[in-house]
């Protein structure tokens, strides 16, 4: 048994020495990721009671506009390229980190703010304009349900956004430090689960609310 055991230690010496460096317990890193990704599927949690809400409420204009008569679609779809656009280059911004690039990732988080800026602006724009016209959140159920699910990412998208400043910040001061890797991977998941989350909304919120 001995023989054969070293004889595959001999033909495979990669296996064995994989196998020593993965053994005992998983790393910080591992360990923070896992545990963010629990924080993040609570989160999703929450979005999903949301979505349940509009769903009920879809029809509930009391005699108001509903998402056919308000909601401009080529708008959206530009709002929606920049979030994804913003999803790209925070990926970059990653990969960056990995690399221990202070440039690169600098370059790839401004730009990563610039496009959630530019989101949360389409956005705002369209609430203000849909207020103006006498559709605001008290309107109707349909619009209290609308106004609260888009309005609860936006408002995730600002946290995202000063996060995203304050990881710069980290890293301009201190480098890639093990704890501010382990943050810039948690904002990642985050910022990577808002795209997902919106994706959501704009099937549901404005395709599927356009056609009722």
């Amino acid at each position: 048994m001995a023989d054969t055991t070293m004889a595959y230690a001999d033909s495979d010496p990669h296996h064995v020495r994989g196998a020593l460096e993965y053994s005992g317990p998983a790393s910080k890193r591992i360990v923070t990721g896992y545990g963010f990704w629990i924080f993040i599927l609570s989160d999703m949690v929450m979005f999903s009671a949301f979505f349940a809400t509009y769903a009920v409420l879809l029809g509930q204009t009391a005699g108001g506009p509903g998402g056919r008569q308000l909601f401009d679609l080529p708008n959206v779809a530009i709002e929606t390229g920049f979030l994804l656009a913003s999803s790209f280059t925070c990926g970059l911004a990653t990969i960056a980190a990995d690399a221990r690039n202070k440039f690169w990732f600098q370059i790839s988080m401004a730009v990563t703010c610039l496009l959630g800026l530019a989101f949360l602006t389409i956005e705002g724009r369209e609430f203000a304009s849909l207020v103006a016209r006498g559709a605001g959140p008290t309107r109707s159920a349909f619009l209290s349900a609308f106004f609260t699910l888009v309005g609860c990412h936006g408002l995730h998208v600002s946290g995202g956004i000063l996060w995203l400043l304050t990881m710069m910040a980290q890293v301009f001061a201190k480098g890639f430090r093990a704890d501010i890797q382990r943050r810039i991977l948690c904002f990642a998941l985050f910022w990577h689960a808002l795209d997902i989350i919106w994706i959501a909304v704009f099937t549901v919120v404005y395709l599927l609310g356009s056609a009722a």
